[in-house]
């Protein structure tokens, strides 16, 4: 499978746009399901993930949100604003969580802080103490989407719908920096999901599965933009192994299980908020049709799943398999690409200094034209340059 499986928005396929993750919600570990105090879920310690990650050369920055465990993502990437100058940061926004006017208001400031290096990862999840029925959930989501854009492109927000009602609110302190505001991210598997970013979002993310799953879910989310009149970019969200000989990397995956217990990786997946979700169903399923190794294609791992929810597969192999692999990713009409590993701090390192220099990356935002391109810089120090 070599040919783009859909069409995209984003004009040159020969760039990507690279991310890695910010392990805000309790989620690095050295040995997976065992807490580490040195890697637990700090401002100091994320702020050094950013930080590494920019140096590195990744394009954006995953900072999602959980109430549970972990760090406020608005107030992590606010804290963020000034201590870089490359790196996009993907905020992860809870539609309905907050008023949605107020975070029109929150994002544009965000926005302004970052000089257009923000873009938005939407989830539908419930609340901390609410189970709310999945059509509710996303139209919930659907009108928060479209009062934001109204927040961003109009003068007044008029809106009448079934969750919110607003008439003649000025718009003034919620103008974005960007042209349009940020782009939308999203992923989700249901029929009101895939119906939802096709309506409303610009980039559909996917978890790791085999690349026959994943190319008829891009199918299938390409006919809902299409109904719309609409194209969307896709992304992949997948965890990362790379060393110099895929044994090292086997064997480095091997390693960081070692010490798992599956009933405490059990209770680790089922206390996320989206631990009953379609695409965590999806995820396990992937794990249960592995082999007695834990891949279900070659250098793909499924092992991470048994102590996380959500994204529960890795990349495993060698430099030139790593790339052989984003490369027939990219093939299929995958742009963007969110990477985590563990240690994440470690890991962004064994990735920036094998793989990076060898990728032709993009800011998506400067692709949709919704930011003007910044000048040249002079190179950081540290860290490889594309």
């Amino acid at each position: 499978m070599t040919d783009t499986i859909v069409p995209i928005t984003s004009p040159d396929l020969d760039a990507a746009e690279v991310s890695w993750f910010a392990a805000l919600c309790s989620d690095d570990y050295q040995f997976l399901g065992v807490p580490d105090g040195d890697l637990r879920s700090s401002w100091a310690h994320c702020r050094d993930i950013g930080l590494e990650a920019e140096r590195q050369g990744f394009r954006n920055l995953l900072a999602p949100s959980s109430y549970q465990v972990g760090q406020d993502t608005l107030s992590y990437v606010a804290a963020m604003a000034p201590l870089t100058s490359r790196i996009n940061f993907l905020a992860a926004i809870r539609c309905g969580e907050m008023q949605p006017i107020m975070l029109a208001r929150t994002i544009a400031t965000l926005d302004h802080m970052l000089q257009g290096r923000l873009t938005l990862n939407v989830i539908s999840s419930d609340f901390p103490g609410e189970v709310a029925d999945s059509a509710y959930r996303y139209r919930r989501s659907h009108e928060v989407v479209q009062i934001l854009r109204q927040a961003w492109t109009r003068d007044t927000i008029d809106f009448a719908g079934e969750v919110y009602d607003f008439k003649g609110v000025p718009t003034d302190p919620a103008k974005p920096y960007q042209t349009g505001g940020p782009l939308l991210y999203f992923g989700g598997y249901s029929p009101d999901a895939l119906e939802l970013c096709g309506a409303q979002c610009d980039v559909y993310l996917m978890w790791p599965e085999t690349r026959d799953v994943l190319a008829q879910r891009m199918r299938d989310v390409h006919a809902r933009a299409a109904a719309h009149g609409r194209t969307l970019d896709y992304g992949l969200r997948v965890h990362m192994i790379v060393r110099d000989t895929e044994a090292e990397a086997r064997e480095y995956a091997d390693y960081i299980a070692s010490k798992l217990d599956d009933e405490y990786g059990r209770m680790i997946r089922d206390r996320a908020h989206d631990s009953i979700s379609l695409g965590v169903a999806h995820q396990a399923r992937a794990r249960a049709l592995a082999d007695q190794f834990g891949y279900t294609e070659p250098g793909l791992w499924t092992g991470i799943g048994r102590a996380r929810s959500g994204c529960g597969a890795a990349l495993v192999g060698s430099t030139d398999q790593i790339l052989t692999k984003i490369k027939d990713y990219q093939k299929m009409g995958i742009r963007s690409f969110i990477f985590s590993g563990y240690p994440h701090l470690e890991e962004v390192v064994h990735f920036g200094t094998r793989v990076m220099p060898h990728l032709t990356t993009c800011s998506l935002p400067v692709a949709y034209g919704r930011v003007p391109p910044a000048p040249p810089q002079t190179p950081l120090a540290a860290g490889p340059r594309r």
